[in-house]
């Protein structure tokens, strides 16, 4: 769920992403903004929900309730995200001695598979009237109404969440915001569908319901592929990787660093690396390097953990002999 809109958010925020560093709120108070704001989002989501189905019926808009059924699924998505969240912050334990960062990644795996389920449904169902065009009714204005009010709504709340996380410096609530902005723009295509189709074109409120139900079916996808790869300890992009080596280069004492290796525990990460130090000093002042190293990753960016193996400078790595 953390991972929404990530192509956006490389366009859209890049100066957000190189100033990694909050020093301005902790991480108890950047989780409290997150919480706020998806509580925010499930009271919107939920009175959008009821609204636009009910409407949708009632007016006999297939796009309408295809939106509706939409904003159902980021209403089932908001819950996960708290649900996951509550979960995944429990502290180690024996069993688990990462933490359960991971909680969420599976969450996202079945929310994913749902909402694929569901887009799929969507798609059926539009299909099936464009199939038999005369059985498409003439929808009543008041759908558009509904549209128009969902759309104002979603731009607000997608302005709401962003304000946030800029605010607390937050990727993941930027991520969440622009899938409101998403979310935005399948209530503009439900919106010109019934435009067409009061304006004598009833195909095009059907039409509006495929494209939507398109949306959803790639949203699920795409969750359930991105979580797939995440419980295969997939690394994180290169970028990152490089503000890693950078920090760890930075640490006085280090000389050099190699086979750094990452992989995501939900939105935290794991990283191994082997920094080079020189031969001559003490195993005492090599491990005294290697635990400021580890401070400054673990302050710096949002790894969870770091193992780091201290290699000499200018000798043979015999792990690789």
């Amino acid at each position: 769920m953390r991972k929404r809109a990530q192509n956006y958010l490389n366009m859209q925020f890049a100066e957000l992403e190189r100033d990694t560093e909050d020093t301005e709120h902790t991480p108890a108070e950047r989780l409290a903004a997150a919480s706020r704001s998806t509580w925010v989002s499930v009271g919107v989501n939920l009175v959008l929900t009821v609204i636009q189905i009910a409407v949708g019926v009632l007016a006999k808009s297939q796009g309408l309730i295809a939106d509706g059924i939409h904003s159902l699924s980021d209403l089932v998505a908001d819950f996960v995200v708290l649900f996951a969240s509550h979960h995944s912050k429990k502290d180690a334990d024996e069993d688990h001695p990462y933490g359960h960062q991971r909680f969420e990644t599976a969450a996202s795996l079945v929310l994913g598979t749902l909402l694929l389920v569901v887009g799929l449904g969507m798609l059926w169902s539009a299909a099936h009237k464009l199939e038999a065009p005369e059985t498409v009714q003439t929808v009543h204005i008041v759908a558009l109404w509904v549209a128009g009010g969902a759309l104002i709504a979603k731009e607000l709340l997608f302005r709401y969440m962003l304000s946030v996380a800029k605010r607390v410096k937050s990727s993941m609530l930027v991520a969440n915001a622009w899938h409101a902005r998403s979310d935005a723009a399948s209530s503009l295509v439900v919106g010109i569908g019934i435009i067409g189709n009061l304006a004598g074109y009833p195909i095009l409120d059907p039409i509006a319901a495929l494209i939507v139900g398109f949306m959803v079916t790639k949203m699920g996808w795409g969750f359930s592929w991105d979580a797939l790869h995440d419980l295969m300890d997939r690394a994180v992009d290169e970028e990152e990787v490089q503000a890693i080596r950078t920090t760890l280069i930075e640490t006085p004492g280090v000389s050099g660093v190699h086979d750094l290796r990452t992989r995501k525990m939900g939105d935290m990460v794991v990283v191994d690396a082997h920094i080079e130090v020189d031969s001559t000093i003490t195993v005492e002042a090599g491990h005294n390097i290697a635990v400021e190293a580890r401070r400054r990753v673990l302050h710096r960016h949002r790894v969870l953990n770091l193992m780091t193996h201290v290699d000499p400078l200018h000798k043979p790595d015999l792990d690789h002999a």
